[in-house]
């Protein structure tokens, strides 16, 4: 019964309820928010926004985690030269937040740390902020690759993977 509900209620979900969620003003607001914080720092942050999971990650019972690692892969966020990518993934049809950092990342910032970053989000979200939960959400991710991967002044900061949020 529990399988039945989680996948009508993936099927009742589609790409316009994620564009309820996040209009394409609030999609350039994110962009921007990432434009400027990638000017700070050598990492590289991906948003992504997903209404519902594909018919074979309910088929087969997958976890929203196993599609934010999916989508850190098909968003190329593991292809930066400093393993410095971290991957913001919303589900919308399960309320569920993943921060999915690369292992250049890993090595400096605690998991546990994102899980705090992920309960202040979770707030936001349920009062159906999305926007201003995922502003929030890049700003500490900002705050963590500013500390550990700072841009100084001579070095070359190439924009390596698009700043867009991607919204499914």
């Amino acid at each position: 019964m529990i399988r039945l509900k989680r996948f009508l209620k993936h099927r009742w979900l589609d790409e316009t309820d994620a564009a309820r969620a996040l209009d394409n003003a609030a999609i350039t607001r994110l962009e921007q928010r990432v434009t400027a914080s990638e000017r700070r720092h050598s990492g590289e942050i991906r948003v992504c926004v997903e209404a519902s999971l594909p018919l074979s990650y309910l088929w087969r019972n997958a976890t929203a985690r196993e599609r934010a690692v999916t989508m850190f892969g098909k968003l190329r966020v593991w292809d930066t030269e400093q393993n410095n990518g971290v991957l913001i993934y919303l589900l919308l049809a399960e309320h569920a937040i993943e921060i999915v950092a690369d292992r250049g990342v890993a090595r400096v910032v605690p998991q546990e740390h994102w899980k705090q970053i992920v309960a202040g989000m979770r707030e936001a979200f349920h009062a159906r902020r999305f926007e201003e939960g995922l502003a929030a959400a890049i700003d500490a991710v900002d705050e963590q690759l500013a500390q550990h991967f700072p841009v100084t002044a001579e070095a070359v900061n190439p924009n390596e993977l698009p700043n867009r949020p991607v919204r499914r």
